[in-house]
């Protein structure tokens, strides 16, 4: 049965979800020290897991090394730290004194404090289906130093071998997956970039190197966080592994004291014996459970003005282009930037959020009714972290940005980070946010943030290291404080395309801007690495111009859209200037998607045929009776006949009936044998099947 136990005889807790154990003991020194995680066991069988730590073989090596639950700095522990603290005296050490516990039915709470000094820490743990989460919190009657504080060490069961899942990239080339052998030593991912980065994100999944999409154990660990961070995976010579993250980086130092205390962000881990596909799906449904403010939403067909107009924005070109995406189905307009001050480029006017007269002569209002009155919702671009040094704003409050005395401010995209750690930088941000929602009826805010920290100074305040979680944190507020009080605003969260992707901003937003890289077969691969994690129903996808600005690549539009359409659809061309063949598909294409919307939003995802090569990559979601099959042949190669594709997810006992072709399949034979792809000659050849489990 789910939930948390004690066993007092043995000073452990064992937590266990829906398929899955947690188990921790204390040492006989008061150290919490891990005991299992993995397939469900009964509490009986956890005792007879809990034996003596092993001899240390010498003055060197420690067999129990790497076990503690929060891997603490002090001693004879020489694992990587996960909590490290400086005292005023200069005492680095810690040692653990156990206080007690409080329980819930899924929150437990450990509570230590130092031996000696008057610092206290509380571990906490909290079940969420097959998904533990964890986090920990820090405070002090006296002012400490923390030098470093993870949200937890995760230890794994002792494997033959380890492998290491996670993703790498760019900007325009995010969430690349990648899967390799874990080396012996600590690997570090991380960001240095006060946001959560295009290069990394904050999660990890690891596997004994067997593992398949449908088979195996896998363990996972994700940061819900969206500033700097880092996870560290270490591998030992006496065969154990673990995962340890939390935000920070090297260099920052956090200070606790009276009133100061530090909760570090939840670090979430899962167990799954079905492969990478199960762990997918189970983090999707972890997201849409307890991560996402409003999971049950249908997310609207957008479409955004960026690439059909750029910086070149006017009432009557937005006008047009609401027209014309209305007429296609779209059911969102969003407006991109270029609507406020001198922002006639990149170069100057960002911070400057007031309406440019000269565009909108009127205001935005009667473009905002025109929009509401196609009966689409209106949204806008804002990019409320960032100033041009060529602005009233950045004129007027040159303090406001990061810097440090005596150092360039470094521009990048000709920007500058603003400070919101300080509370007059937050409290103006609320203000004109507030302000443009409110007055305008503003459906939709699509946040960006074009550039990282550099000079990441705060002059006159005497712990400036804290400007690093307060700036997010400070970031969190406001987007919580802006739901509460416009409660039908959604947000899309963008970071020039995926940079800002993770568990916590989510918890904020509704959907997530993927990639600016719009390329619909490199979006192949984007979405991939996007989907080991992070839930079809956040992934927002344009169908855009030919050839791509990113990569020149021309694709047929059928091929784009169905690539979208495994997320989120939206639509980002030149549509007004698009031949009448287009727009007709087009018309079918949304109309197809809004049918099958359910199924890929809340649906459970199967990955049927990777991006690995140019040949036939294929997907599916499942949600109730009903199916979406997506597949794309990216190259055609020596006139090689199509085999079939085998599903998943299905029904073995039922039938599945394709409204399009009239047939029916037995859900065995689409198991074992496949599904006719019937895919049109030649490179770039997509389709989508639906099949409907028919009600016997």
């Amino acid at each position: 049965m789910a939930g948390i136990s004690f066993l007092d005889g043995h000073r452990t807790w064992v937590l266990t979800g829906e398929s899955s154990t947690y188990a921790l003991r204390l040492g006989e020194d008061d150290v919490p020290v891990h005991v299992y995680w993995g397939p469900a066991l009964a509490d009986a069988d956890v005792v007879a897991l809990i034996g003596k730590p092993l001899p240390r073989w010498d003055g060197f090596n420690d067999p129990d090394e790497g076990l503690d639950e929060l891997a603490a700095d002090g001693g004879t522990r020489y694992w990587t730290p996960a909590l490290q603290v400086r005292f005023a005296d200069g005492t680095r050490a810690l040692e653990w004194r156990y206080s007690d516990y409080a329980a819930t039915d899924d929150h437990l709470r450990l509570f230590f404090a130092d031996r000696h000094y008057p610092l206290r820490i509380t571990l906490h743990y909290r079940l969420r289906g097959d998904v533990l989460e964890r986090w920990t919190s820090l405070s002090a009657d006296t002012d400490v130093e923390v030098v470093r504080a993870d949200s937890a060490t995760w230890a794994l069961p002792v494997f033959e071998d380890y492998r290491l899942s996670h993703v790498t990239g760019r900007w325009a080339a995010e969430t690349q997956l990648v899967r390799q052998l874990a080396p012996h030593g600590e690997t570090v991912f991380a960001s240095r970039r006060g946001i959560t980065g295009h290069h990394a994100n904050p999660w990890v999944m690891v596997d004994d190197g067997t593992a398949t999409e449908r088979h195996g154990e896998v363990y996972g660990v994700a940061l819900a966080w969206s500033g700097s961070w880092r996870l560290t995976t270490t591998r030992s010579s006496t065969g154990r592994l673990t995962v340890s993250g939390g935000f920070g980086q090297d260099g920052v130092v956090h200070r606790v004291g009276p009133g100061r205390p530090l909760v570090t962000p939840v670090s979430a881990g899962l167990y799954t014996d079905g492969g990478f596909g199960a762990a997918s799906r189970a983090w999707h449904a972890y997201v849409l459970a307890h991560v996402l403010p409003h999971p049950g939403e249908l997310r609207p067909v957008l479409y955004n003005s960026w690439e059909a107009t750029g910086f070149d924005v006017t009432e009557a070109g937005q006008r047009a282009l609401a027209e014309q995406a209305a007429a296609l189905g779209v059911e969102l307009f969003v407006m991109d930037d270029g609507w406020f001050g001198a922002r006639t480029g990149d170069h100057a006017g960002l911070g400057d959020w007031h309406v440019n007269r000269a565009r909108f002569p009127d205001g935005l209002k009667p473009l905002v009714d025109a929009v509401h009155g196609l009966g689409m919702r209106f949204g806008i671009w804002v990019e409320p972290e960032m100033v041009n040094p060529d602005s009233d704003l950045y004129r007027a409050h040159p303090d406001w940005v990061l810097h440090d005395p005596h150092r360039r401010r470094s521009e990048l995209r000709r920007q500058l980070v603003l400070n919101f750690a300080r509370p007059d930088v937050a409290a103006w941000a609320h203000e004109w946010l507030d302000r443009l929602v409110g007055s305008h009826g503003i459906d939709f805010l699509k946040w960006d943030m074009n550039r990282p920290f550099s000079e990441a100074g705060w002059p006159g305040e005497a712990d400036q290291d804290r400007l690093w979680v307060e700036h997010t944190r400070a970031v969190y507020a406001l987007l919580d404080r802006l739901r509460a009080d416009h409660p039908d605003l959604r947000i899309e969260s963008c970071s020039g395309g995926g940079g800002r992707i993770d568990l916590g901003v989510l918890a904020r937003t509704d959907q997530v801007w993927t990639s600016d890289n719009t390329d619909a077969l490199d979006r192949l691969r984007i979405q991939h690495g996007y989907g080991q994690l992070y839930p079809a129903r956040a992934m927002a996808a344009w169908v855009t111009d030919n050839p791509n600005f990113v990569t020149a690549r021309s694709v047929p539009l059928r091929f784009r859209f169905h690539v979208a359409m495994a997320g989120v659809l939206g639509l980002g061309g030149d549509i007004v200037h698009w031949p009448d063949d287009d727009l007709a598909l087009a018309r079918d294409l949304v109309a197809l998607y809004k049918d099958i919307r359910p199924v890929v939003q809340h649906g459970a995802l199967y990955r049927l045929r990777p991006p690995v090569d140019d040949g036939l990559t294929a997907l599916s979601y499942v949600h109730g009776d009903r199916v979406a099959v997506f597949a794309y042949r990216q190259a055609a190669h020596f006139n090689a006949p199509e085999r079939p594709l085998r599903l998943a997810g299905l029904d073995r006992g039922g039938r599945y009936r394709d409204p399009d072709s009239g047939r029916t399949y037995s859900g065995a034979a689409l198991l074992a044998h496949g599904l006719p792809l019937a895919l049109p000659a030649g490179d770039f050849a997509s389709v989508v099947v639906r099949l409907d489990r028919i009600k016997i």
